[in-house]
């Protein structure tokens, strides 16, 4: 199928890993499936689920392109084997409690279009709890690699894109990784290629407490900072406190500046 301009979709795929996610994995494929993009290849990675997730896989089965379930030893590890059966020129993943909005990946297949020489590019996000109402949208700026690394990972992973060939070339996720696996990979991105901001709101991402990254917060925290340690190097004792204040000020003020904070946002910090 050709856009507007003449020019042929790219195959996009979207892996989703999961593991006893029945309450949420319908509306996940649904959010995936019913956008009806013309060269979408679809792939499940399940850990062995024991609930009713295999029922809904297999329901629909006929739009998902390939899936399979048996204990992988967890998310990364079932990421990296459903990127392995990945064949689209465009790649992302998708969580099995989140969702992408309705047109994702005709607009992400346009910029690619319209952006040849982008390697990466992420969205907006808005976040919902775990009955899919709204709290609050995460508007972002453009990556920046210095407000990256010394503030925090602000990209929206669900509401993010790549290249195959930019994924081949770093080297794929790393399994050393359980949770700041996409922190890991994304920075990887920016040593090889760029990364750019569309402002579009991709994904809907799930806020509730039994949510992996809450859940296990300070491994989290330990991953990351280990990623970012490869890069300090020797400067970390001496700069690394007056580089995050200054990171901080700057990011802060470029949202500001350009609407990111949104009144939801403003109301979701004041409840927190």
């Amino acid at each position: 199928m050709l856009n507007i301009k003449g020019m042929k979709y790219p195959k996009i795929s979207v892996v989703i890993p999961s593991y006893n996610q029945g309450e949420y994995i319908e509306q996940t494929l649904h959010s995936v499936i019913e956008q009806n993009y013309p060269d979408l290849e679809l792939i499940v990675i399940d850990g062995g689920s024991t609930d009713n997730s295999i029922d809904i896989i297999k329901h629909y089965a006929e739009q998902i392109e390939y899936w399979i379930s048996e204990p992988d030893g967890g998310q990364t590890p079932g990421l990296i084997k459903g990127f392995e059966r990945a064949t689209g020129e465009i790649q992302c993943w998708l969580n099995s409690d989140d969702l992408h909005t309705p047109h994702t990946l005709h607009e992400v297949a346009e910029f690619f279009l319209n952006n040849p020489n982008v390697d990466a590019v992420f969205g907006d996000a808005l976040w919902i709890d775990e009955n899919g109402e709204a709290i609050r949208e995460q508007r972002e700026i453009p990556f920046n690699r210095f407000l990256w690394m010394y503030t925090h990972n602000y990209i929206p992973g669900q509401s993010m894109f790549w290249r195959r060939n930019m994924y081949q070339l770093v080297g794929g996720l790393d399994p050393a990784f359980n949770l700041a696996m996409d922190a890991d990979l994304w920075i990887r991105f920016s040593d090889h290629g760029e990364i750019k901001h569309a402002r579009r709101t991709w994904s809907k991402m799930r806020f509730y407490p039994e949510q992996k990254n809450r859940a296990m917060r300070d491994a989290s925290n330990r991953e990351d900072l280990a990623i970012r340690a490869r890069y300090w190097g020797t400067e970390t004792p001496s700069f690394y406190p007056h580089k995050r204040l200054v990171a901080h000020a700057i990011r802060i003020g470029w949202k500001v500046i350009t609407g990111c904070y949104s009144p939801g946002y403003i109301r979701f910090m004041e409840n927190r």
